[in-house]
């Protein structure tokens, strides 16, 4: 897992990491993203998962953002 700190917070921190079976034995591989503004990474306020197969997708359109 990696885990970043949350701007304009003062604990908040925002967690990645790669689950593998995220909804059982066939099911695909997710990038997990959460966001907790007490930094529980283990417990998140809000969370999303993205399929592996999109991830590439996504971070394209999260850079044209900037």
């Amino acid at each position: 897992m990696t885990t970043i700190p949350l701007h304009s917070t003062k604990k908040g921190t925002i967690s990645v990491t790669k689950i593998e079976k995220p909804y059982g034995e066939d099911s695909a591989p997710v990038a997990s993203v959460g966001i907790s503004l007490t930094g529980d990474s283990k417990n998140p306020d809000w969370k999303v998962h993205i399929p592996m197969d999109n991830l590439e997708e996504v971070i394209k359109a999260l850079q044209t953002l900037q």
